[in-house]
């Protein structure tokens, strides 16, 4: 596997961590990072050498999958400045549904553009019928019995076979980027520790954090999947310190450690440190948010490899002002300086 490999080249990078060179009995809080990390991945090895240096703007392009660069070209009037990462999710609704491969499509068109593609899915319960609604019903909100949560992460039940087939209709999209060229930042049950998620917020070895391992070995293995990038993601509770060792995917399960950014209390030394330790020489990245960090923040906190703010909320919570200061910032990276991939 290729993140197998990745564990190996990045040794010197965790053992400087481990290290931590000291000044005045302060722990260093951006150790140095490899930068000539080669996984096999372009995307991967440029995040590798971005980290600790900038970070890549980006931005989340939610609901309807028939406008999958809404935001995207929103940034761009405000700023002057297209992202250098655009996102897009599968989603749930019918409609969403119906016009994935407009997102598909649009996901081509960005690579094609230069930019890194990050995708996500917001999964119905396997439990209930899909298409679903958000609501803690019968959709993505809703939970799974611990007997229904035991039949999903065992191989063969009716429940394992039938969140298979929903993972098999995704991969066909995936294997039609993968066929484009396309690398994809894949970051499925996100907020591991968000347990409104019918997919989040259960501990143990048996727990979320297995049913990631059983979705990476199947669409890696089983279904060749080896245009993904896997990130994987929790939220910034108070508990955030257990929940990246609670959540811990397993070191051969992860190629970016991300970050929700949520609570209230912004981008806190304590949180960076938290998930610089989590990833153990990996990048990490502000998965979401809704108030975005500022490029002085960034430059302190020189690790995060991206952010990428969530659609409307960007807007609701960053003046036009603040967007253009960031996005021209000379730590800030967007798509109009991005190396390209071909």
């Amino acid at each position: 596997m290729r993140i197998m490999n990745v564990n190996i080249l990045i040794v010197a990078a965790v053992l400087s961590f481990g290290a931590c060179s000291k000044s005045d009995d302060k722990t260093t809080t951006n150790p140095p990072v490899e930068d000539t990390v080669k996984t096999g991945f372009k995307t991967l090895d440029y995040l590798y050498s971005i980290s600790g240096k900038k970070t890549l703007a980006g931005i989340h392009n939610r609901e309807p999958n028939s406008t999958p660069a809404r935001w995207t070209n929103e940034i761009q009037k405000t700023t002057g400045k297209y992202p250098a990462l655009w996102s897009g999710d599968f989603l749930f609704q019918q409609d969403n549904i119906d016009n994935r491969q407009l997102m598909i499509n649009e996901a081509i068109a960005q690579w094609e553009k230069g930019a890194v593609v990050n995708i996500m899915w917001h999964a119905c319960n396997p439990a209930n019928s899909e298409p679903c609604g958000w609501d803690d019903g019968s959709g993505v909100l809703s939970e799974l019995t611990n007997e229904q949560w035991n039949d999903l992460i065992t191989d063969g039940t009716e429940l394992n076979k039938r969140w298979k087939a929903r993972v098999d209709e995704i991969c066909v999209y995936l294997q039609q980027l993968k066929d484009a060229g396309v690398e994809v930042l894949w970051r499925p049950m996100h907020e591991m520790n968000q347990g409104k998620f019918w997919w989040a917020g259960r501990t143990g070895a048996n727990g979320t954090r297995k049913l990631w391992q059983i979705m990476h070995d199947y669409m890696t293995k089983t279904k060749g999947l080896d245009n993904l990038i896997w990130v994987w993601d929790i939220q910034d509770f108070g508990s955030l310190a257990s929940d990246a060792v609670d959540y811990y995917p397993g070191d051969d399960y992860f190629d970016i450690a991300a970050l929700d950014v949520y609570d209230g209390s912004g981008y806190t030394q304590a949180k960076y440190e938290v998930m610089v330790k989590a990833a153990k020489g990996k990048p990490i990245a502000i998965g979401e948010c809704d108030r975005l960090p500022t490029a002085n923040e960034l430059k302190t906190q020189s690790r995060w490899t991206f952010f990428m703010s969530w659609s409307e909320l960007t807007y609701d919570k960053n003046s036009n002002t603040e967007l253009q200061a960031l996005y021209s910032a000379n730590n800030i990276i967007t798509l109009d300086q991005m190396p390209g991939w071909k």
